[in-house]
């Protein structure tokens, strides 16, 4: 089957081209992503004078459940004000200023997201929550990234869970697309609609919990990206109730739990999406979870059309099944609820 869907995000058009998964072997294990195997890792416990003082800690006094630390390699620092330069007819600049952190999951050094038991999930999009309202704080900030990568092939640098946080001086375009996106949806918000005609149509939901619902998107432009949407209408993370925000979490935990039921251990990137801090216009804040499966050719780059070679509706279907087949699912050996209904 070979289709054009439109990713209604993005305003791009993505290609469902499920005849190219006959060519052969397509995705593989991830590749492990310390530098150094040698080296002490700098996240473990014992460990802790490798990194920056930590900016956040949680947890029993002396025993850190989880940690929030500067990222030694910022991609964004300082205070500088926001100015634009302009060097030339094509010439323009701007300091990169901003924040960077690296947000530590558990002292665990063999969990990853996906392996976290209730509690600790919980511990982490708490940390997440008051990590943005710092960035919000501080002048000159307009929007706050929250990422994990997991493997090498995802840009992990380093084995031990963790995701990183960005807090930046302007608003990017990926989400720049995404707010006008819900700005001109004529039948309320985009997200709601899309959560609500998933749920009827039943073929790609993954997980329908009280308070969060995961999903393969109609339009996934990647083998199984998926899509974990609050059930509560709310554009910002950091003013979402603590009970939907760490159901959104546990969701996400979920869906990668399930994602290794079928695929083994393979890369992955998270993406939180939410508005800008002072954003007024509509939005409903979201999470992308893509696996890191293929790798993008000439005709993505040179088009900006992804090749999705899995159907979303196989994806749900399979990882429905795994979920079924699991229960009860104790994660990676831990005591927790696993894969919800």
């Amino acid at each position: 089957m070979n289709q054009l869907r439109l990713d209604p995000l993005s305003g791009r058009w993505v290609a469902v081209s499920t005849d190219r998964i006959e060519r052969g072997p397509a995705f593989s294990p991830r590749e492990p992503a310390v530098l150094d195997p040698d080296a002490p890792c700098p996240f473990c416990p014992g460990n802790e004078d490798a990194t920056p003082p930590a900016l956040e800690t949680y947890g029993a006094e002396g025993h850190w459940l989880v940690r929030v630390v500067p990222n030694r390699y910022p991609a964004f620092e300082g205070l500088q004000p926001f100015v634009v330069e302009h060097r030339g007819p094509v010439f323009t600049q701007a300091p990169a200023s901003g924040i960077h952190e690296v947000l530590i999951f558990s002292p665990d050094h063999h969990l990853s997201l996906g392996s976290l038991d209730d509690h600790q999930t919980e511990l982490v999009m708490m940390a997440i929550r008051d990590r943005v309202e710092e960035h919000q704080g501080t002048p000159g900030l307009r929007y706050s990234q929250v990422i994990v990568n997991y493997g090498r092939e995802a840009g992990a640098s380093q084995d031990h869970p963790h995701g990183q946080l960005l807090g930046i001086p302007f608003v990017p375009r990926e989400l720049v697309d995404e707010q006008g996106s819900f700005s001109r949806f004529a039948g309320g918000c985009l997200l709601c609609t899309a959560l609500a005609s998933e749920e009827r149509a039943g073929y790609r939901l993954v997980e329908g919990g009280e308070h969060a619902v995961t999903f393969a998107p109609y339009w996934s432009g990647t083998p199984y990206e998926l899509l974990v949407v609050p059930r509560n209408h709310e554009a910002h993370l950091h003013r979402t109730p603590p009970t939907d925000l760490a159901s959104v979490g546990l969701a996400v935990r979920n869906a990668l739990a399930s994602l290794r039921l079928v695929l083994g251990d393979i890369a992955y990137n998270v993406v939180f999406h939410s508005a800008p801090y002072r954003a007024s216009a509509p939005y409903h804040w979201h999470v992308h979870v893509l696996p890191k499966l293929t790798t993008r050719a000439g005709f993505e780059l040179g088009t900006g059309v992804y090749i999705n070679v899995v159907a979303p509706e196989r994806v749900a279907e399979e990882l429905r099944d795994a979920i079924a087949s699991s229960r009860p699912l104790a994660v990676e050996g831990h005591s927790s609820e696993g894969v919800a209904s």
